[in-house]
């Protein structure tokens, strides 16, 4: 991983790392300083809320989307991606990349945590074209607590998502620019999360650390079953729809409508990285072995 110059957090505790025995123990969350704060509301471009409220959570949602891709370029770099906040603070506000679910979804968490919000990790599994979940830690979404106490589902990275964040304890449907959803009661005390009535993945609602997320980081860089070692992806809401790039394939979505384009040459796909998602690259990733089609689920 391209570590800037110059680190955008300070922290108010340490991190944790797994035990022997099973999942980290339970620590102190990681609470950015004020410098940091703000440098991240630039990254998105906001400003700082005048409360801890769902209507800030909502504008700051919404943002983070429009301005951090959903990205797994490291992958395909050769840089490590490393599940600690300093450096994810580092890789998504100095270095101005987004990342997978467990990156920015990390990263979100920090920035609320900053403004005063109470944040907890939540694992989940993504459900697959059959209906069964994939593996446990399969992807991470948040539970944020307002000042006033509401509870809501926060997920910044699972690509083509809901565009605001889900009320926690809402068991009816909840209309949203990206779809209908729902979240509903599964086995276990677990909770699915549907769009359009099609579930998308199952949560387990126990608060976890970043620790127990390293597992299901490291299958999803290196296994043959999880399609991001295979596939190239970057991608971003935007006020019309959405962009994504994969490869020198470009897909553009507009008020319902489609474009698909191959781009020439290395020099239009450094132009479309740095003009549509705001990354400078060094050299283009490069996936060994084969490509899949992109915009399936993304953890």
């Amino acid at each position: 991983m391209t570590t800037p110059s110059t680190s955008t957090s300070t922290s108010t505790s340490t991190s944790t790392s797994p035990t022997a025995s099973g999942p980290s123990v339970p620590a102190e969350p990681f609470v950015p300083g004020a410098s940091a704060v703000d440098a991240y509301l630039r990254r998105i471009g906001a400003e700082r809320p005048a409360g801890v409220d769902a209507g800030a959570l909502r504008e700051l949602h919404l943002r983070h989307l429009r301005t951090v891709p959903f990205e797994n370029l490291s992958i395909h770099l050769g840089e490590d991606i490393v599940l600690d906040e300093k450096a994810l603070l580092d890789k998504v506000v100095g270095a101005r990349r987004g990342g997978f679910c467990y990156e920015v979804n990390t990263a979100f968490a920090v920035l609320l945590r900053g403004l005063g919000y109470r944040v907890a990790l939540l694992q989940g599994r993504v459900i697959g074209p059959e209906g069964k979940p994939g593996i446990p830690y399969d992807h991470m979404a948040l539970l944020v607590e307002t000042a006033e106490g509401e509870r809501w589902l926060a997920d910044v990275g699972f690509g083509d998502h809901s565009h605001f964040p889900l009320a926690f304890d809402e068991r009816a449907d909840q209309e949203d620019p990206g779809g209908v959803f729902r979240i509903t009661a599964a086995a276990d005390g677990d909770l699915d999360v549907l769009r359009d009535g099609k579930p998308q993945y199952r949560l387990e609602p126990r608060p976890r650390e970043l620790a127990d997320f390293t597992a299901g980081a490291w299958y999803h860089q290196t296994s043959p079953d999880s399609h991001f070692p295979r596939s190239l992806i970057c991608s971003l809401l935007t006020e019309d729809g959405r962009i994504t790039l994969s490869g020198r394939k470009l897909i553009t979505r507009a008020h319902g409508e489609r474009d698909e384009r191959e781009l020439e040459g290395e020099a239009e796909v450094r132009e479309a990285y740095r003009d549509l998602f705001g990354i400078v690259l060094d050299a283009l990733p490069v996936v060994r072995g084969g490509e899949s089609e992109p915009e399936k689920r993304n953890p």
